[in-house]
This record gives C-alpha cells, structure tokens and sequence, in this order.
C-alpha cells in the first residue's frame, strides 16, 4: 500500500536514495531541505520539494503524511569539535522542532538517521546495540541526544520510531552519489586521487593490532542503507523506540579500501604514511543481528569491490557533467 512521506534533509547523499527509493516503491514524497549542505538537484524527480528549515517543519507537515524519514543534520566530526553549537542547534534543536510538529500533526511514525558515532570507542566488536554509548565528539552527542529524545516521545506520546545507526556508507545509486565539502571519507577521497584531483591519500597509522596494520572499517552500501529505511517504516511499532545498527558485519582495511580503488579504476593510488589520528579506533565493525531480526534486513552489496565501483562510477560522471 502507498505512503506518504515526509523527507527531511533529502537533497543530501542519503536522503536523495532513500527519497528514489520511496519513490520506486510507488509512494508519495516530499522533501525538506534548506540546501545548506544539500543539492536541488539532488532531489529525484517525482518528489514535492520544501526549501526550508527542518526547524519549521510545523508549517508544513499536517495529517496527510503516513510518516517522516528524518536526515537534516550537520554531519561533519571535525566541524562538530570546533563549532558545538552549530551542532545542538541544527541536530538537537532542529530535531526536538520537527518531534513537536509531528505531535501537532498527528504523525506517529518516525525513522530517524542516526549514526556509530553515538558508541565512541567500541568496548567490543562486533558493537551491538546494548553496548555502551560514549561519543567521543559534539556530532556523536547531538545524535545521541536525539536517539533519547525520541524514547521519550515514544513512552509518553505513543511514537512509532526506529533509529538507524549507520557504519561508513559508501557506494552510489544510479545518479546519487557523495558530494560533501569538504570531503571526509575514505572511498571518495581515494576516488579523488584515481582522478588526479588529489596527489595521495594519507594512511594515518600502520601501526594498529589489525591484520595489515591500517584501520578497519564495516562499509554498507547505500542502497542496502535505503532497504533499510522502507523496511523500517513497516516494522515500526507505537510506544517503542527501536534502535538498529546497520553495517555488513565485518570490516576492511584502510589499504584495502585503497588497493580496491586501484584495481576497479586502473589508476596508481600513491599513499602517504602519516601519524595516528587521536581517537580512531583499530576496529569499528556493526554486528546487524537486531536489523535482521526485527527489520528482515541484510545487505545484499556487501563486497567492496562494487561498492567502489558504483562510487567510481558516479565520481567520474560528476568529472564530466560538473
């Protein structure tokens, strides 16, 4: 049966599959977006889309919509660390907005985009979701603060809501890509120097108890991400805040992610040695146990070198178009 959905934030990288996806499965969709970080055309076709604040999403959302998929937030670790307030505000503040809203409006069904930087460092791996949440920076915290948020929504008003808590999303979705600046991840930063738009990338550590010595990280293709997100819609019940890990259950290496890059592109990767970066962990795998279990979910784009390839893809077709 058709939906529909209220997209917050979905002329960003995820939003934008997430909102196709809805799409492809015949709902209805509106995207909310001030494009501060996102792109118009970003937006699929087929979507009404709201230029404006996730802050006043009580002008817009009334008792029509079915449910909200809620990505509007500042996402950058090391921006979080030098401006928190940026962070509370647009994260937190924005957040606790659009919970009102939807109370006013009598939308009872939320999934909302959170992320593995709520556990901090892991105490074990794989990290479920009963292990302890320490986030080790402003960003971590504010999503944090939003996942308990939402407890309380559900306990006292009856929510139905899900928390999607991502590992490192990678990979493209037909026209939908990463186009962040700056650009922090991995796999497109590789990218970046296949291109010839980067001399090198930094390894920051070679020196870490992992098999070559390079961190490890669980990538999860965002299709898979976007899978995730319609099946939470359906498996969302009223008065329980469901929390999910989503991730492919095991890791690959910094000089794995690089060495897949140089044999998908065929282009020499030269790569730079450079200290530990404080706070990175060795290892940061998901155990998805309570995905499968409640959502019916498991990724089906778990090898690395597809997932590069839809990057690969996607990175040189913005080359040629702009």
């Amino acid at each position: 049966m058709s939906g529909k959905y209220l997209v917050t934030g979905g002329a960003g990288y995820v939003g934008s599959v997430v909102a196709t996806h809805l799409l492809e499965a015949g709902h209805e969709v509106t995207v909310l977006d001030d494009l501060s970080t996102g792109f118009r055309e970003a937006v699929p076709a087929g979507a009404e889309f709201i230029e404006g604040r996730v802050h006043d999403a009580v002008k817009w959302l009334d008792p029509s919509y079915d449910a909200v998929l809620h990505f509007a937030a500042s996402s950058q670790v090391g921006e979080s660390v030098a401006k928190p307030e940026k962070y509370w505000d647009n994260n937190v503040g924005g957040s606790m907005a659009l919970l009102e809203a939807m109370r006013a409006a009598e939308v009872r069904r939320l999934v909302f985009s959170s992320t593995a930087a709520t556990y901090g460092e892991p105490v074990s791996t794989p990290i479920t979701e009963t292990d302890p949440t320490a986030p080790t920076s402003p960003y971590g915290a504010t999503k944090l603060a939003v996942d308990h948020m939402i407890a309380g929504e559900c306990a006292a008003h009856g929510l139905a809501a899900v928390s999607l808590r991502y590992f490192n999303v990678a990979g493209a979705y037909g026209s939908y890509g990463e186009r962040h600046e700056p650009e922090s991840h991995l796999i497109p930063l590789v990218l970046r120097v296949a291109l010839g738009k980067r001399e090198s990338i930094a390894v920051y550590g070679e020196d870490y108890p992992t098999p070559d010595g390079t961190c490890v990280r669980d990538y999860i293709h965002v299709a898979d991400l976007a899978d995730a997100h319609l099946l939470a819609l359906k498996a969302a019940v009223a008065g329980e805040h469901l929390v999910c890990n989503l991730g492919n259950g095991s890791g690959f290496s910094v000089r794995e992610v690089i060495e897949t890059v140089r044999t998908v592109t065929g282009h020499p990767v030269p790569e730079v040695v450079a200290a530990r970066r404080p706070g990175d962990p060795a290892v940061l795998v998901a155990s998805a146990a309570t995905a499968r279990e409640r959502l019916g979910w498991s990724p089906s784009r778990a090898d690395l070198a597809g997932i590069v390839a839809d990057a690969w893809a996607f990175a040189r077709r913005e080359e040629t178009h702009g």
